[in-house]
């Protein structure tokens, strides 16, 4: 029963530890960093400026990130740059298909919601929808994470891809002259390992990661891995964790499918920039 109970998200916080207070509180800091398999859409390109352009992407995609929580609620979002990341060349890169955990992501996990407060093209969007369950299977395998020992846990994930120029018209296999520029959409399978801790039983962890029976401590899905480098427990009531509320509220797919049509739009842009004058350039990161 214990078991059922477990996979399903939910768990009940006992007289486990001396930790677990009506007030339960805390913060915990994570190091999110994500491997690049750039895709210069077939450009010639020096290999020099693509080594540049990789690093200073690898740079950008080395955030830090900070976790509030209670037993019902968290607030994940990144920690604030005093600099931003250096110029360089002027080229403006936008980032299509990379990792989740931009913006504020707020979790309920009583009522089982999620706000994820983003600022896209100039626009604040508010995504309200509900939590998804997420099935873990756990394992027998321990480690240490700092101070803490910490269980595997591991679950699958569908996710989705728009790639451009991948068939011809007709269905066969691309050739140069015959490309078709419609985006197609693939799913693939990802496997996503957590390493949570029983010695902080809260039901939560960094983005929308959740449902085990302790903090979440590190996250590895795909190319991205998710490391708490620092936690800080307090047993003072403190104020109540907010819901952002600022933005234009949409559900996911709502939010999804402006995403999709600003990418097509900016796919555009970028065709008739490669005419013979330098602009924006628009990657994909991952497989």
């Amino acid at each position: 029963m214990k078991k059922i109970i477990l996979l399903s998200g939910v768990f009940l916080i006992g007289v486990l530890s001396p930790v677990v207070a009506q007030d339960l509180r805390g913060k915990a800091i994570y190091e999110s960093k994500t491997d690049l398999d750039m895709d210069f859409g077939g450009e010639d390109i020096p290999e020099q400026d693509k080594k540049r352009m990789a690093e200073r992407m690898k740079q950008s995609l080395e955030k830090t990130f900070v976790l509030d929580f209670n037993r019902t609620a968290s607030l994940y979002k990144e920690e604030e740059q005093l600099e931003p990341p250096a110029g360089g060349s002027g080229m403006r890169m936008m980032v299509f298909g990379g990792p989740g955990g931009d913006g504020t992501y707020y979790k309920d996990v009583r009522e089982k919601l999620y706000y994820n407060q983003v600022e896209m093209f100039g626009k604040i969007f508010l995504v309200r929808d509900t939590l998804p369950e997420q099935h873990w299977k756990l394992e027998n395998e321990t480690r240490k994470i700092g101070e803490y020992t910490c269980y595997k846990a591991t679950t699958v994930k569908k996710v989705r891809r728009r790639e451009f120029g991948r068939t011809r018209r007709d269905g066969k296999e691309k050739t140069k002259d015959t490309m078709n520029n419609t985006p197609v959409e693939k799913t693939k399978e990802i496997v996503i390992t957590a390493w949570y801790t029983p010695d902080i039983p809260v039901n939560q962890g960094p983005g929308e990661y959740w449902g085990l029976p302790g903090l979440i401590l590190e996250i590895n899905a795909d190319r991205t891995t998710i490391l708490c480098s620092k936690i800080v427990m307090s047993s003072k009531a403190e104020d109540k964790i907010e819901v952002p509320k600022k933005g234009k509220q949409v559900n996911q797919a709502e939010f999804d499918e402006i995403m999709r049509k600003k990418a097509e739009e900016i796919r555009e842009m970028h065709r008739g920039d490669r005419r013979g004058r330098k602009g924006n350039r628009v990657f994909r990161i991952g497989g």
